[in-house]
């Protein structure tokens, strides 16, 4: 009799539960809102690429496939240019203007012989006062110092890269440290103003004014200028050569740092070597009308031939750096894909570059990167 029964209601129950279970599962599915856009804004965007020299093609070929996969709303414009080359031709820089927006991979800059760097001129042509690295633990990913997440915002138009050079006297050179108020007004409101808008809780001004008083001084001074109209946020300053010390030794402590040309190139690699190696630091530079997305700290395989005859580039800087553009782009949901997916392959473990102790090819990566997609 009770078998009977049994054999009678479960089915119903079954039947009375389906709607319960199915909104169960259906829960962990659905997604909040995160953008509202107004009409038009999927609008497919176009993004100058320079896939630059060396590795450069095979790590933005990495962001073009899984773009690709992802059916992101960006397609590309390809200008091929080299860091050898005099000058960034003018319709390079013409798409930029065009499209407000670049991807690019390593330009080579060549060392001595008084050739410029192409990187330098895109910034300076495009007034590109702002560079962006993001230096932060990926989960899965064995770094010496835990709870590491900095944002190095660096002066990016002037200092000691404003490249005014001349020999005086045969054997002695004069090298000039431009500081203007102006520029270091605006880096310094640009990094309150990204701490102000991503929830960041301190901004810490890098400096030598202790030698250097007035061109730093200079600096320094704009920075407290700038700080007393962000009253929630706090502000430091530290000397740049102990700044690299407390970097190795406690990491954590950091969180938006802004620094002029010179130190924050040296810092940010720093930071990105701490938090887990060059290869997987996002960055960008930016203006108050463009911006270039490429990876974060020194791209400094650019040229190592071994790595891109075995195809073992590490596309993993360039596709969080990618992400960055599509955030800036107004594509959170894309963004938010590209990221979980990159950050699930690192956590497994199973496919890396040799940069982070594998073994696997940048296609290899590339691949469980697209399986990963949501």
């Amino acid at each position: 009799m009770r078998n009977s029964l049994c054999r009678r209601t479960l089915p119903l129950l079954k039947q009375l539960c389906r709607p319960l279970l199915d909104s169960s599962s259906r829960s962990s599915t659905i997604r909040n809102v995160t953008y509202m856009p107004r009409p038009g804004d999927g609008t497919p965007r176009p993004v100058t690429l320079i896939p630059g020299d060396g590795i450069g093609p095979l790590v933005t070929g990495a962001v073009e496939q899984v773009m690709e996969a992802m059916h992101a709303p960006v397609y590309f414009e390809r200008y091929d240019i080299h860091g050898d080359m005099k000058s960034v031709p003018t319709e390079v820089i013409d798409s930029i203007r065009k499209n407000k927006v670049c991807l690019k991979g390593g330009l080579i800059t060549p060392v001595g012989g008084g050739v410029s760097s192409l990187n330098m001129q895109l910034r300076k042509e495009l007034d590109l006062y702002a560079s962006l690295v993001h230096c932060f633990n990926l989960p899965g990913l064995p770094t010496r110092h835990e709870n590491v997440d900095i944002v190095v915002i660096r002066e990016n138009t002037e200092g000691e890269y404003s490249g005014l050079e001349h020999e005086v006297v045969p054997g002695v050179v004069e090298s000039l440290k431009v500081i203007t108020k102006f520029c270091s007004e605006r880096i310094a409101k640009y990094a309150f103003e990204y701490a102000y808008l991503n929830n960041r809780k301190k901004v810490t001004a890098v400096h030598k004014a202790n030698i250097m008083k007035l061109a730093d001084g200079l600096f320094l001074e704009s920075c407290r200028e700038v700080a007393s109209k962000y009253p929630s946020i706090h502000y430091d300053e530290i000397i740049v050569d102990n700044c690299c010390m407390q970097l190795v030794s406690k990491p954590e402590q950091f969180d938006v740092m802004v620094t002029p040309n010179l130190y924050g190139n040296l810092v940010a690699n720093t930071a990105a070597g701490i938090a887990g190696g060059t290869g997987v630091m996002p960055g960008g530079n930016v203006g108050s009308d463009h911006a270039v997305f490429e990876q974060g700290a020194s791209a400094g395989n650019v040229g190592n031939l071994k790595v891109l005859e075995q195809k073992k580039a590490n596309p993993v800087a360039l596709l969080l750096s990618s992400a960055m553009m599509l955030r800036h782009l107004q594509f959170p949901s894309f963004a938010d894909r590209l990221e979980t997916a990159v950050k699930t392959v690192i956590k497994e473990g199973k496919y890396r570059t040799k940069d982070l102790g594998g073994v696997s090819t940048t296609q290899e990566v590339v691949d469980a990167v697209i399986a990963n997609l949501d």
